[in-house]
């Protein structure tokens, strides 16, 4: 069954693809893994979105995380137009750019400088030529099913349960730059281990998402960052925390400060900039201080610290320090995830949810979901299902099996309550075609 899509976003759609690779600017949004045709959005308001065709969805992407306050906040808003009156774009410095830099401070110990760009892919990608040019070394180690942007040296799968040597994961992607790509299955600190034995003394640094949201919502087992924080120190290599979606997102201070591990370096994006696009990357001063012009590793960006996407993150991230924020994220986000679970079962649907913060995902699977390869033992026909069931009800979810789900501030009971009444027509479907 393919979601259904009326006139206008088919017409649109079609139009896209005359001038657009795929119809879309970003792969997931063709709908490839679900079928039928995605929802042209026209605008957006607190936990709902309209599309060109006149349907409102609950949305559960918000943008793929950076809407925690809910879309068009009012005061956001405000701080944009406020901005845009000053100017779009100056490429020199602004004072808003110091105040972004020191609210990420007080929020994350571990980040004594910080270095603002303009999207995800570029922080890590920065982030990553910072550690080699630091420790001399040219190795990485990431873990399957964790994506840490396009650029070459990411783009790479893993091999069997133990850690490989990186295989190209696209065509144009030098075969030179991932064989320097170590793959280490997630949540697996034994196999980590094993890769450090074989390679350590030529790995710049791991990099991980400490909570991992792009096969699913898994967090790290006991013991797993705190092993990977060990292994760092003991090979001389730097430990990098991608928090471009948790950051902000799980706790004030990211993953880094929900879990107590430190790391040496960390990327952060999506909530940072408020729905505009901003990143940024940051660590220990020494590391920074070799960031030019302060030192001898090069990475510029015209765009960094944008000032309307600076204005955005300075009022998000104020707006978040009001109490109860993370805890009313968290009680949202618990609902959502245990009251689809409990309908899953209820009904004899092999289904596992997790949620940490504002942050969730679910599997067709039974449990556990530790890492990308039982991920990837999920029921993918159901999910399709479900997932066009539920847009057909108004609820809007990632069109992938594997990418994790956002709640908002701007999601009441009665949203979450919705959604649950929507699964039941959902999982009836599923079951019926066990």
């Amino acid at each position: 069954m393919s979601p259904k899509r009326s006139s206008a976003s088919k017409r649109e759609f079609t139009r896209a693809k005359r001038s657009i690779p795929g119809g879309v600017n970003s792969p997931v949004r063709a709908y490839g893994s679900v079928g039928g045709t995605p929802p042209f959005i026209e605008s957006a308001k607190g936990c709902r979105i309209r599309d060109i065709d006149g349907r409102e969805y609950i949305d559960y992407v918000g943008s793929w995380g950076p809407m925690i306050l809910g879309h068009a906040h009012p005061k956001v808003l405000a701080a944009v137009r406020e901005a845009m009156k000053r100017g779009t774009s100056f490429g020199a410095p602004t004072v808003r750019e110091s105040e972004l830099a020191e609210a990420i401070r007080r929020a994350l110990p571990s980040v004594q400088k910080v270095r603002m760009v303009s999207s995800g892919t570029e922080a890590t990608m920065s982030a990553l030529r910072l550690a080699r040019g630091v420790t001399g070394r040219d190795r990485i180690l990431k873990f399957d099913g964790c994506y840490h942007g396009h650029s070459d040296g990411l783009l790479v799968g893993a091999g069997s349960g133990v850690a490989t040597l990186g295989i190209p994961g696209s065509p144009g992607v030098p075969k030179a730059m991932t064989d320097l790509t170590i793959v280490a299955p997630f949540n697996d600190l034994a196999a980590t281990r094993q890769a450090f034995e074989k390679w350590g003394r030529d790995i710049a640094a791991i990099i991980v998402e400490p909570i991992a949201g792009n096969m699913g919502c898994i967090p790290p087992v006991p013991g797993f960052l705190k092993g990977l924080r060990a292994l760092c120190d003991e090979f001389g290599a730097l430990l990098i925390f991608d928090e471009v979606m948790t950051g902000f997102r799980v706790a004030p201070g990211g993953a880094q400060r929900l879990y107590k591990v430190k790391p040496d370096l960390t990327t952060l994006g999506k909530v940072v900039g408020g729905g505009l696009p901003a990143a940024a990357y940051g660590g220990r001063r020494d590391l920074m201080d070799r960031i030019a012009p302060a030192g001898d590793i090069y990475q510029a960006g015209t765009l960094s610290g944008n000032p309307l996407a600076v204005a955005a993150g300075i009022e998000t991230l104020a707006l978040l320090e009001a109490e109860g924020t993370y805890e009313t994220l968290a009680a949202r986000a618990g609902a959502l995830a245990e009251g689809l679970a409990e309908r899953a079962h209820a009904r004899g649907i092999p289904f596992t949810a997790r949620h940490v913060g504002g942050m969730l995902g679910f599997f067709f699977h039974p449990g556990p979901v530790e890492n990308f390869a039982q991920a990837q033992q999920s029921d993918a026909a159901a999910f399709k299902r479900f997932f066009a069931v539920m847009l057909e009800q108004g609820i809007y979810l990632a069109p992938s099996a594997y990418e994790a789900g956002f709640v908002s501030l701007a999601h009441r009971p009665g949203d979450i309550a919705r959604t649950l009444d929507a699964a039941e027509i959902a999982f009836d479907r599923v079951a019926r075609l066990r």
